[in-house]
């Protein structure tokens, strides 16, 4: 099940997300596991609409906050809005910094990152893993 305390809406078993997810999306999405670099298919994707978590479907992310960042993954400068991720710090790798995870099943999404002189309305690169969101094409919403 998901941590207790984690805020999570959606609440699965282990079992169910292996069952549901594929191998790459498991990896990723439950065991914080990262794709290669320049791997994923929206890294360089400048189509717009929603991009939702890929494991419950909770909306995360737009193309508006979207921006080319040339790290090898979708990088965002914000979230869809306040809520919709939640921040745990991680010091693996031996490394600081800030884990990023859907607020609805807390999934692992990616990292964000402040500090790194981009020309955004923030100070903050959200890079997440592509296998961790599906894309909700603009012209899909209108119809």
């Amino acid at each position: 099940m998901n941590r207790p305390g984690s805020g999570s809406d959606v609440i699965k078993s282990d079992e169910q997300w292996r069952q549901e997810l594929s191998q790459e999306e498991y990896h990723v999405l439950r065991q914080a596991g990262t794709e290669r670099a320049y791997t994923g298919e929206y890294w360089d994707s400048h189509q717009e609409g929603v991009y939702a978590c890929r494991a419950c479907g909770a909306e995360l992310f737009t193309s508006r906050e979207k921006f080319d960042s040339h790290c090898g993954w979708p990088s965002f400068f914000a979230p869809l809005a306040e809520g919709r991720v939640r921040y745990l710090k991680d010091s693996t790798l031996g490394m600081e910094r800030v884990e990023v995870r859907c607020a609805a099943c807390d999934s692992h999404l990616g990292h964000v990152f402040e500090g790194e002189g981009y020309d955004t309305p923030t100070d903050q690169r959200f890079c997440i893993n592509s296998v961790s969101l599906r894309l909700r094409p603009a012209e899909d919403q209108q119809a």
